[in-house]
């Protein structure tokens, strides 16, 4: 199974470029699709979904051109946007149902794959409660049962922590990993933890193009030598707090602790720390803006 992105162009009828050459291979496993809002995330997705069709270039997923051939690729296709519409007042078992019956699977096929989704996404217990009573992180595993029905050998998910509490976002994350170890998986989002805690592949969208493809584990080495820590006090905060490579603020025994990305120490005292996927990406993000 493999995705390709050949020479992919997106304009829009008011003239915006979305999508300005994307060159991009994925394999199996989950890959991030990391870039600011206003990137060309969402066009790409929505290509990649085929509800959107490119103005030039080429889509070829599972062997098959998404011109010639789209209902070959929606059959391997499971999606979950970012914001997923539901009914309320139906059970998890009854919405999936109703689904799956739109997506063509009928009789015991259906009932079998509700329930091992249902099973999958750990909803089995509560099938039979109404969509309303769930919470975030709920609704967001029915989201991934219903894209996983079919059995599908790419699913893309748009932002799919967001708005998530943090032991919502952990097991969400983790579900995710564990879909992406037989297909693959993609994931668009600005939440660059997403990305680092689950994938091994990645790829960096800026003003329409590609501007980084390889690990994360590559892409935070840019970073090294780079990632500064230093203590201040909340007069620091205000000045600080304007910089685009400031990173993280933290308070501790010690007191306000500021991290930064710069070439070189921004304070005598400042010590250089191992970096992160965060910190890579506010380096990269302050490079660009400083060579536009």
């Amino acid at each position: 199974m493999e995705v390709v992105c050949s020479n992919l162009t997106k304009t829009y009828p008011d003239g915006n470029e979305a999508l300005r050459g994307v060159d991009l291979r994925i394999q199996d496993g989950l890959f991030g699709l990391l870039g600011p809002n206003g990137a060309g995330k969402t066009t790409l997705m929505q290509i990649l979904t085929l509800l959107l069709q490119p103005t030039d270039g080429t889509l070829i997923i599972g062997g098959y051109d998404s011109r010639k051939h789209p209902d070959k690729i929606r059959e391997m296709l499971g999606y979950l946007p970012q914001f997923f519409g539901f009914f309320p007042e139906l059970t998890a078992r009854e919405f999936l149902d109703y689904l799956g019956c739109l997506r063509g699977i009928r009789g015991k096929t259906l009932k079998n794959q509700v329930d091992e989704v249902l099973s999958w996404v750990r909803l089995q217990e509560v099938r039979h409660k109404k969509l309303k009573t769930f919470s975030g992180g709920m609704l967001r595993r029915v989201g991934i049962a219903q894209a996983l029905l079919g059995n599908p050998k790419l699913i893309i998910v748009d932002e799919p922590t967001a708005g998530l509490d943090p032991e919502e976002r952990v097991n969400f994350r983790n579900l995710l990993f564990e879909l992406g170890q037989d297909r693959i998986v993609v994931l668009s989002t600005h939440i660059v933890k997403d990305i680092e805690e689950t994938c091994t592949n990645m790829a960096l969208l800026l003003d329409g193009r590609i501007r980084f493809h390889g690990s994360p584990f590559s892409f935070v080495q840019a970073a090294k030598g780079e990632t500064w820590e230093f203590y201040g006090t909340s007069e620091d905060m205000e000045e600080l707090s304007k910089r685009s490579n400031l990173v993280s603020v933290r308070e501790d025994e010690k007191g306000i602790c500021f991290r930064v990305v710069a070439p070189s120490a921004p304070r005598e005292s400042a010590r250089i720390v191992t970096p992160n996927l965060e910190d890579a990406y506010v380096r990269f993000l302050e490079i660009q803006k400083y060579a536009a």
